[in-house]
C-alpha cells in the first residue's frame, strides 16, 4: 500500500458556530441527513474531516458537500463514504482506503486525512 494524500484541517469551533447560527441552511448544505442532528463539536470535526479529505484528494473539481459522508465504521472509526464526483476521483486515483482522525478540544477541531492506494 502507498499513500496518495494527507490532508488535515483545523475548525474553531466559536466561528464555526456562529456561522451555523447566523445561517441555519448551511447545515442541509454541508452535511448528509444522517449528519445533521450532531453536536456541534462533532459537527465541526465533519466539515474538518470533508476539507481534509479534498485537501489529500490535491483536488476538488465537482465535488459537492453531499458527496462525502463522515461515518463509523464497524469498530466505531470514523471514515468517508464518498459518491459521485467525490468516487468518481477516489476511483481516478486508484484510492483503496481512506484513513480519518478527527478531535475536538480547546476550541478547535481538527482532522486528518490519509487516502491510500494498493
Amino acid at each position: 500500500m502507498s499513500i496518495a494524500g494527507i490532508g488535515v484541517d483545523v475548525v474553531d469551533l466559536a466561528r464555526f458556530d456562529r456561522a451555523i447560527s447566523r445561517t441555519p441552511a448551511l447545515r442541509e448544505r454541508l452535511f448528509v441527513a444522517g449528519e445533521r442532528d450532531k453536536p456541534l463539536q462533532s459537527l465541526a470535526g465533519r466539515f474538518a474531516a470533508k476539507e481534509a479529505f479534498m485537501k489529500a484528494l490535491g483536488e476538488s473539481t465537482g465535488v459537492r458537500w453531499h458527496d462525502m459522508e463522515v461515518v463509523q465504521d464497524g469498530r466505531g472509526a470514523p471514515t468517508i463514504l464518498v459518491s459521485g464526483a467525490a468516487a468518481e476521483l477516489v476511483a481516478a486515483r486508484g484510492i483503496v482506503g481512506i484513513h480519518v482522525s478527527m478531535t475536538h478540544d480547546a476550541g478547535v477541531a481538527v482532522a486528518t486525512v490519509v487516502c491510500e492506494t494498493a
